[in-house]
């Protein structure tokens, strides 16, 4: 990808939807040089699909967090099926350094995502945690188009 894709790429970003005559006016290209590159980031995969936000999926979970939890000993395949079991848990995520798993929480007051982090705390294996609320989006990882 050269510059040119990286920036019709950010474009796309901002607007999945914008016309072809739209995205060629805002990078200065022809609409056929945009729709030559769009067809060709497809069929490299580097673009894989394209979605729609709604607004009632913004609305499901008014409140929002990140937890990051550390794991002690090798409990954590145990505590991932644990976790996968809770409804508040959006997504799980193994990574490294400082913690073991981070969850994406959802719940619809902070009443609730209180009682959800000391359920989790609570969990056997669950060493320690820390919790960021998330106080807006301004841009989604979005799933691949024919994914569920």
């Amino acid at each position: 990808m050269d510059s040119t894709d990286h920036r019709l790429i950010a474009a796309l970003r901002h607007d999945a939807r914008a016309s072809l005559s739209d995205l060629a006016a805002t990078l200065g290209l022809s609409r056929t040089t945009v729709r030559a590159r769009i067809e060709k980031l497809q069929r490299a995969g580097d673009i894989i699909g394209f979605s729609v936000v709604l607004r009632e999926d913004a609305a499901r979970d008014p409140v929002r967090a990140l937890m990051m939890i550390g794991i002690e000993g090798r409990g954590t395949d145990r505590v991932l099926r644990q976790l996968g079991g809770f409804p508040e848990v959006r997504a799980l995520h193994s990574t490294n350094g400082r913690w073991d798993v981070i969850a994406e929480l959802g719940t619809d007051s902070l009443e609730k995502l209180d009682e959800v982090l000391a359920r989790i705390r609570r969990l056997d294996g669950v060493a320690t945690s820390e919790t960021s609320l998330l106080l807006s989006t301004r841009k989604a990882a979005r799933q691949p188009v024919g994914s569920a």
